[in-house]
């Protein structure tokens, strides 16, 4: 408990004059019982003087005064003006019923707090206008925690109620309509209030507040700023606290402060007075920083929350479930600089920060693996993949019985991670590598308990499932605040916002066309140029199915692409329509051709929900049938070799497609080397040592191929706008029209044509060589072998093989290509050259995927 032991003097300053009869009253010596509350420090001395005093002020200085007196009396005086300025004062008004006026100031001069109450205009009976002397009484004790518990004294003689434990003290007249009295206490003794009622002995009368209630005021805190919301600097900068905590349906609130980060029991209680520390709904206080406090959290008393002790909203650090009262350490973020990626160039990697190196393959010591800090050192590995940006799952501080998805906090780092500054580093050292970072983020629902339940649940939340009333003014305005501190504390690049469906819902649970919160971060000046990603994927639905919505984008959101998911596993599988594929590997226009463009669509095959890549190819029973996979013949493991060919082919299949596809590629973490979670189990730690297997190798080289690839033809692949219909040509396997609406119809092929030098400047495609190339690309989800027809070329032009996904491991993909020509023209190379090249044929296998390009015939 914080120390108590006041002096209190009757008097109008804080210089006494002892010339009346001094009263000397005590505290026990060991422990002092505060109601629930116990203090640690030993007792003082309460003085009680009966006489008015006065200022004590130097009249004059004698001319008989030596030069060094007229030293030491210079430095008294500098010594006096250096103690004004350490002066702080808060005054308070009231009035009673009957209309008389009530001030207090309560004024801190060094180690020493002196309280003056002046009552005005009040008529009192038995008042003799010819002397000092007044029959007003004022009747107070002071309090913490509970305002009908006044704090006990242990006195030797005075005229303390040993039941009630107040005291009555007579007021002197300062005038005709003015009556006062001064109290002083040791500067050690607060925080506390000071509660007080008026009494006229002679009339029989006592006087409260208009509002029935007794006067109160603070001592040794003041009420403080109502913002910003949390804990900042208090009025005077670094020599006190403000605690700012939004609570509307509280009757009471009590900021609860901790001295040691080993106790469950609060050291200190303040409850809050609602006159003097609530402006509107934010209840406030600014306490001193002389306490050595270390912890901070608030209880809120209502007849619909719990009373236990909340953790602040808002609070930066926190510390077993309560606030910090500590800052983060300083950070040097030296030249840091985000590599700010356009979107269309993007290749993200979804990772989770403890899963990515918490197994011992990867070889980190132990106070690294499944930190922050791990994560930087495998940067590495994410540039072989030619990933330049990294989807980190939830990593505020969440529920671990629920996991990353069920956060309780929004502004601090999960501890497991690693301390706040080694999420610096990591992000510092990727920024280096020209590595963006995004957060995946919840701001729809928190973990079950906790959080910000028990605070406002009728604000906070719009049901029982913990969903949070997301565009109600006050939570919008957390989430924005949460945001801003992310990018401009940690320097994060973007977001991707899980369950955004959830944040159309209005305050009643209405579908909003125009959600505030929405609207509110599209034009965030703090969040302007950071990635905003909406993702309606809800993990509170066991089927783990991502919900369609039309989200709201105002040009500045993308969308994790549930449709291509669906789309794309569906004719993988071969069950899908050939418009729903041709639609999805265009870039979606059927969603992003409303003012946004291809690049907003970020195309995923899996995810860390539901079944991995490898499981996609190896589960198909009735359990995950949602998940729209595909055994190859036969379920789980199997030692068949045609149903591990057959699952590797559909693999690179899926690869393929994802990095041909219009859009950014969303890469899921352990995908690359064959993690599996045998069915809808949780994620298991990435193995390091499987990028060594043969799949992990081939696997994670023709990822880093088709980032090459796709780099390399930015005018096709990496486009902010959609391909001219002009420059596509589909077909099916005999160069006819595709029967796009044919559930049987399971083999596309489509030509891109090159735009010119003109056609890319104006489409704002950034020119790359080779430049003039046309591509070929067949898809064969079929189980038959398809001849294919390529389109004939002009003179002096050719066809490469850069992908056929059906062959083996190495050829199966090539930088530079096979030249693939006519047999005819095999034996007629002496001959005159034709106008045209003649046609090419090139047998697809089953389930199999192929990418040519044109190349000059003599390359």
């Amino acid at each position: 408990m914080a120390v108590w032991s006041p002096s209190v003097g009757i008097g109008g300053s804080c210089c006494l004059l002892n010339n009346g009869i001094t009263e000397a009253w005590r505290f026990p010596s060991t422990c002092f019982s505060t109601c629930n509350n116990k203090t640690k420090r030993g007792s003082k001395t309460l003085r009680v003087t009966s006489a008015l005093q006065s200022y004590h002020r130097l009249s004059k200085i004698l001319a008989s005064k030596t030069s060094t007196e007229l030293k030491e009396e210079i430095s008294t005086r500098s010594a006096q003006l250096d103690d004004l300025k350490k002066v702080t004062a808060s005054s308070y008004s009231f009035r009673t019923k009957s209309g008389a006026l009530v001030k207090v100031k309560v004024e801190k001069k060094r180690d020493k707090y002196s309280i003056m109450v002046y009552v005005s205009s009040l008529e009192l009976s038995g008042c003799d206008d010819d002397n000092n002397s007044s029959s007003l009484v004022m009747v107070w004790g002071v309090y913490r925690s509970d305002s009908s518990c006044f704090l006990p004294l242990d006195f030797e003689s005075s005229s303390q109620d040993s039941q009630t434990h107040t005291t009555e003290t007579p007021f002197v007249k300062s005038s005709s309509y003015e009556s006062k009295l001064g109290l002083e206490f040791d500067g050690k003794e607060p925080p506390f209030y000071l509660s007080f009622r008026l009494k006229d002995p002679n009339g029989g009368l006592e006087m409260l507040t208009h509002r029935d209630t007794n006067f109160c005021v603070p001592v040794g805190f003041t009420p403080g700023r109502p913002l910003p919301l949390g804990l900042s600097s208090g009025p005077d900068d670094d020599n006190s606290w403000n605690f700012a905590f939004f609570s509307r349906n509280a009757k009471s609130v009590v900021l609860c402060l901790y001295d040691d980060t080993s106790t469950d029991k609060p050291a200190l209680e303040l409850d809050l007075d609602p006159y003097v520390n609530r402006t509107g709904d934010v209840w406030h206080a600014s306490v001193e920083k002389t306490w050595e406090f270390v912890r901070y959290g608030h209880r809120c008393h209502s007849e619909e929350e719990a009373e236990d002790i909340v953790l602040d909203p808002y609070a930066r650090v926190i510390e077993k479930f309560l606030g910090s009262l500590f800052k983060n350490p300083s950070f040097d973020w030296g030249r840091d600089v985000s590599p700010n990626i356009p979107l269309e160039k993007l290749i993200v990697y979804r990772l989770n920060v403890k899963g990515f190196t918490q197994h011992k393959s990867s070889k980190l010591p132990t106070n690294i693996a499944g930190t922050f800090t791990g994560v930087a050192e495998k940067v590495n590995h994410l540039k072989t993949l030619g990933a330049n940006a990294v989807l980190l799952e939830p990593i505020f501080s969440f529920s671990e019985q629920q996991g990353p998805y069920f956060p309780f906090h929004f502004f601090s780092p999960m501890d497991m991670y690693g301390p706040s500054n080694s999420m610096k580093e990591m992000v510092k050292r990727l920024h280096s590598e020209g590595v963006e970072v995004l957060l995946e983020v919840v701001f729809t629902h928190t973990a079950d308990s906790g959080a910000l339940h028990g605070i406002d649940d009728s604000c906070y939340y719009l049901d029982s499932k913990s969903y949070l009333n997301c565009n109600f003014p006050v939570v919008q305005e957390l989430v924005l605040e949460s945001l801003r501190y992310w990018v401009t504390e940690y320097h994060v690049d973007g977001f991707c916002f899980i369950n955004a469906s959830s944040l159309l819902r209005g305050v009643h649970g209405e579908h909003l066309s125009r959600p505030p919160l929405v609207e509110a971060i599209s034009f965030d000046p703090l969040l302007a140029g950071r990635k905003l990603i909406a993702d309606c994927w809800d993990p509170h639905d066991v089927k783990m199915i991502p919900k369609e919505v039309r989200f709201p984008h105002w040009k500045r959101w993308g969308e994790v692409n549930t449709r291509y998911c669906r789309n794309v596993r569906n004719f993988v599988r071969g069950r899908g329509l050939l418009s729903d594929l041709a639609t999805r590997i265009c870039g979606s226009g059927d969603v992003f051709t409303d003012g946004r463009g291809p690049a907003f669509s970020f195309n995923y095959v899996s995810r860390n929900s539901g079944l991995s890549l490898v499981d996609l190819v190896s589960f198909s029973g009735p359990e995950v049938a949602s998940e729209l996979s595909w055994n190859c013949g036969e379920e789980g493991a199997t030692n068949k070799s045609a149903v591990l060919q057959t699952r590797l082919k559909q693999i690179r299949n899926f690869l393929f497609i994802q990095y041909v596809s219009l859009g950014v590629p969303v890469l899921n973490m352990g995908d690359e080397c064959g993690v599996s979670t045998r069915g809808l189990t949780s994620r298991k730690p990435f193995d390091w040592n499987m990028l060594a297997s043969a799949f992990g190798v081939q696997i994670t080289q023709f990822i880093s191929f088709m980032t090459s690839v796709r780099a390399r033809r930015s005018d096709v692949f990496q486009r902010r706008n959609f391909l001219k219909p002009e420059n596509i040509v589909w077909y099916a396997n005999d160069q006819t029209t595709p029967k796009w609406e044919d559930p049987g119809s399971k083999f596309l092929a489509l030509e891109i044509k090159a735009e010119t030098e003109e056609e890319t400047t104006a489409s704002l495609v950034e020119p790359t060589e080779p430049k003039n190339n046309d591509l070929f690309i067949g898809y064969n989800a079929s189980d038959q072998p398809e001849n294919v027809i390529l389109p004939s070329l002009p003179s002096g032009r050719k066809w490469r093989l850069l992908v056929d996904t059906a062959l083996p491991f190495p050829g199966f993909f090539s930088v530079e290509g096979e030249t693939v020509v006519a047999e005819e023209e095999e034996e007629e190379e002496e001959e005159e050259e034709e106008e045209m090249n003649q046609p090419v044929m090139y047998e697809m296998k089953p389930y199999s995927c192929t990418l040519f390009e044109t190349i000059n015939a003599t390359a």
